[in-house]
C-alpha cells in the first residue's frame, strides 16, 4: 500500500434536516486519479468542500497527506488545488491579473514564468489581456484549470475538468492531465459525468448515492461486477435504482 493522501473517516455534513454526506469513509493512494461520481444530489460537491476544508464537517475526520485537515488546513492547501468551470474568476480582472492574484497567495517563486509555462501549455496565450468575463465557456474552462495548476499541486481537485470543450481540446486536456500526473506523481480527484473521460482517466471510482458509498472499484472491476458493458450503464444502474448498490448480478458474481 502506497502513501495516503487523502484519508475520509465516517464524514458527515448535514444541512438542517438534509444530509448530504452521510458516515462516507475512504482514502487515496499517492499517485491515483480517483473519480468520484454520483447523479444530482449525490453528494460530490459537498465532498470535494469538505476535503478543500470550505464547509467544517458535521462528524468525522479528514487527514490530507497524513495531517489533520481542520488543525493544518493552510498549510495543506498550499500543496493542493481545485478547478471548476462552474466556479466563476472575477470577471474584471484580465485573465493574467487573475492568475497572478492566485499564484501569489500560493507564494509561486516567480510568477510571471509559471503563468508563461501555463499560457504555453493550455493554449491561453491569446487571451491573457482579456477580461475573464469576456471569454467563452470553453475558454474559461481552460483558465481555470490554469488557476488550478498555478502552484504544481500535489493534490488536484477537479469537478468537471473538460465541461463546454469542444471533443478535440477535451482530448487534450486529458492527455495533459494524465501527462501532469506522470511528471509529477500528482494525485487527482475528479468529478465527472463523462463517463469515457472516467474510464480513460481513472484508476478507482467511487460511485455516491445520497451522500453514501453505494460501490467502489476499478473501471474494469465496476463492469465485471455489475455484468456491463459500459461504465455508464453502471452508473446509470446505481442512480436510479434504491437497491442498485448491491444488484442481483453483482451479488451472483
Amino acid at each position: 500500500m502506497g502513501e495516503r493522501v487523502v484519508e475520509a473517516e465516517q464524514l458527515t455534513k448535514r444541512f438542517g434536516p438534509i444530509v448530504a454526506v452521510d458516515s462516507l469513509s475512504f482514502t487515496i493512494e499517492a499517485g491515483h486519479t480517483v473519480a468520484l461520481l454520483g447523479g444530482n444530489g449525490a453528494g460530490k460537491t459537498t465532498t470535494m468542500a469538505l476535503l478543500l476544508g470550505l464547509v467544517l464537517p458535521t462528524s468525522g475526520a479528514i487527514r490530507v497527506f497524513g495531517h489533520a485537515l481542520d488543525r493544518h488546513r493552510y498549510r495543506l492547501l498550499a500543496r493542493m488545488n481545485f478547478s471548476s468551470p462552474y466556479v466563476d474568476l472575477p470577471h474584471r480582472l484580465t485573465v493574467a491579473e487573475n492568475l497572478t492574484v492566485y499564484a501569489r497567495l500560493y507564494g509561486v517563486a516567480d510568477v510571471k514564468r509559471r503563468i508563461r509555462i501555463l499560457s504555453d501549455e493550455l493554449d491561453i496565450a491569446a487571451f491573457l489581456k482579456r477580461p475573464t468575463g469576456k471569454l467563452s465557456a470553453g475558454q474559461r474552462t481552460r483558465v481555470a484549470l490554469a488557476k488550478a495548476m498555478i502552484n504544481e499541486p500535489e493534490l488536484l481537485l477537479l469537478d468537471e475538468p473538460t465541461a463546454s470543450l469542444d471533443p478535440e481540446t477535451a482530448d487534450w486536456v486529458r492527455r495533459y492531465l494524465e501527462s501532469y500526473r506522470a511528471r509529477t506523481g500528482a494525485t487527482i480527484l475528479l468529478a465527472s459525468h463523462n463517463m469515457t473521460e472516467v474510464e480513460r482517466l481513472c484508476d478507482d471510482v467511487i460511485m455516491l448515492r445520497a451522500g453514501r458509498m453505494v460501490a467502489r472499484g476499478s473501471p474494469d472491476d465496476l463492469l465485471r461486477r455489475y455484468g456491463r458493458a459500459t461504465l455508464e450503464e453502471v452508473f446509470l444502474d446505481i442512480a436510479r435504482e434504491p437497491g442498485a448498490g448491491t444488484p442481483d448480478r453483482a451479488a451472483a458474481q
